[in-house]
């Protein structure tokens, strides 16, 4: 099996949508301590804990969920499942809030980052905008891709060569599917 590892603009985007085993119904952001330790791993100053170090309350964890769920209808959407308008909404006006800015290094590049002295939420936000813009630019965003099985929904980066995997796996989903499609026709 190939490197499902998305490049490095992708990583955070792929890890939020991923806090959420639909298949499981498990959701490492609902655990206690969940959206702390998120970011804790991903070097998100301010997110989950007040500046006490108390545990921040629901409405934060409802924010990041339902940024959460707008990357996973955008993800979705990259293998042929047209976005629902809704979810493009929440995901628009999420990213628009992001500050970003412009750096520009000794070689005349430029790249998006996140504006100085963000925390929390608004940090989240414009690092996954800053990797979108980034991923879109190099080609790499149309890859980032959500299995289409319902009961799965799992983010991966699609390595093939056209870039038309479709499922997070050919012998787990993939099969199911091929199977499903197959019973079918022969009723």
């Amino acid at each position: 099996m190939t490197d499902r590892s998305p490049p490095e603009a992708l990583v955070l985007v792929r890890e939020l949508t991923n806090t959420l085993d639909v298949e499981t119904g498990e959701d490492s952001l609902a655990a206690p301590g969940g959206v702390a330790e998120f970011a804790r791993r991903h070097g998100i100053e301010g997110l989950g804990r007040d500046r006490s170090g108390a545990e921040r309350g629901g409405q934060e964890l409802a924010a990041v969920c339902e940024l959460r769920e707008a990357l996973r209808a955008a993800c979705l959407a990259h293998t042929g499942t047209d976005m629902p308008p809704e979810e493009s909404g929440v995901l628009a006006r999420l990213l628009a809030d992001a500050p970003l800015t412009v750096d520009v290094d000794e070689a005349g590049r430029a790249a998006l980052r996140p504006a100085d002295g963000l925390t929390g939420l608004p940090l989240l936000t414009a690092r996954i905008a800053a990797g979108i813009v980034t991923a879109e630019s190099d080609g790499t965003w149309q890859r980032l891709k959500a299995c289409p099985a319902h009961d799965c929904l799992w983010v991966f980066y699609d390595r093939s060569p056209a870039g038309r995997g479709r499922w997070c796996s050919m012998a787990v989903c993939g099969s199911r599917a091929k199977m499903r499609t197959y019973r079918a026709k022969q009723r």
